[in-house]
């Protein structure tokens, strides 16, 4: 009986082993930060445990052309779950990404366009049509451990379902939403956090490259600080002061693919910054919110004549990070 009592406890402390060990992280992760020293943030996958993200992001934009003003308004709000799938050997992790419902609210001059996938009642239209096609889409992704989107799957069928719903897109999709962006847009989902411990006050940086065909490239330079743990949520927090430069199509990236060319910009971004916060023990961003002003010309040439552009663009976006569907039920 003693034996079997003995044998018993041992069974118990292995099974309490990793409780023990997680409750020893977190109290050497207090005692760092109370302490100055570096912590380690880190996203933390468990196979076939899926997470969840709802991400919005609200556009005012204001383009002055012949001197008469063009106001457009959008709100958009895509949901998003992540399911882990497997570990590879060399660390990296494979990961599913599947678009749950899209909302958007589009007002260009008065012109207003709604959809709502979790409602049943949206209004016949191309542009709704091509939102519905995005709902149930999925992507297979995988993220090394540095970070890094180094490869995503799922591409064709997408592309497939898109063109499905609208045609005479297909050649301007197959353009814009090559292998590499759909990486460059998965990549800062993941690329927050860096791959060295820090402490209050250290920074580190990213660049990230967006070539989008006939519509031109994105350079992205993102420079995160970190700011260490909030007063009230406990969670980590980390600045983004972000830069961005916008460089015009070539005239071989148009291929006719759009009804106009954009034949020179000259766009600078201010005001561009903002928070995330991670949550350390769940090993992944629990919100962030970004800001960006975009300001400058552009020269877009429609048949055959060239006329100037003056943009004035702010843009807002918000990701809240949950453990439940945060899509409502029809």
């Amino acid at each position: 009986m003693l034996k079997l009592r003995w044998i018993a406890g041992l069974l118990c402390l292995a099974a309490l082993a990793p409780v023990f060990a997680q409750d020893k992280d977190k109290a050497k992760d207090k005692a760092a930060k109370d302490k100055g020293e570096g912590v380690k943030l880190a996203w933390k996958f468990e196979k076939g445990k899926p997470f969840y993200q709802e991400m919005t992001t609200e556009t005012k934009q204001t383009m002055k052309v012949m001197g008469s003003d063009v106001v457009q308004n959008q709100k958009q709000t895509f949901y998003f779950s992540w399911t882990p799938e497997k570990q590879e050997a060399d660390g990296s992790w494979v990961i599913q990404q599947e678009i749950l419902g899209v909302k958007m609210d589009i007002d260009i001059g008065g012109s207003k366009i709604s959809y709502d996938s979790t409602k049943t009642d949206n209004p016949a239209n191309p542009l709704g049509e091509f939102f519905k096609a995005l709902i149930g889409s999925k992507f297979t992704l995988t993220v090394d451990k540095n970070n890094k989107v180094t490869k995503v799957e799922g591409r064709k069928e997408f592309l497939d379902k898109l063109a499905a719903a609208n045609p005479q897109m297909k050649p301007l999709l197959d353009q814009i939403l090559s292998e590499e962006a759909l990486k460059e847009m998965a990549d800062p989902t993941f690329a927050v956090v860096p791959t060295k411990e820090v402490k209050k006050g250290d920074t580190w940086e990213k660049t990230s490259k967006l070539d989008m065909g006939p519509i031109g490239k994105y350079e992205n330079s993102y420079k995160y600080t970190f700011e260490g743990p909030d007063a009230k949520t406990k969670l980590d927090k980390i600045k983004v002061d972000t830069t961005l430069k916008y460089v015009p199509p070539s005239d071989s990236a148009t291929g006719g693919s759009l009804p106009f060319k954009i034949k020179s910009a000259d766009l600078k971004s201010t005001d561009a910054s903002g928070t995330v916060t991670f949550d350390n023990a769940k090993g992944r961003v629990a919100s962030s919110e970004q800001k960006l002003n975009l300001k400058g010309d552009l020269s877009i040439e429609i048949g055959g004549q060239t006329t100037k552009v003056e943009l004035n663009q702010t843009q807002t976006t918000t990701v809240k990070t949950t453990d439940t569907n945060p899509v409502p039920k029809k």
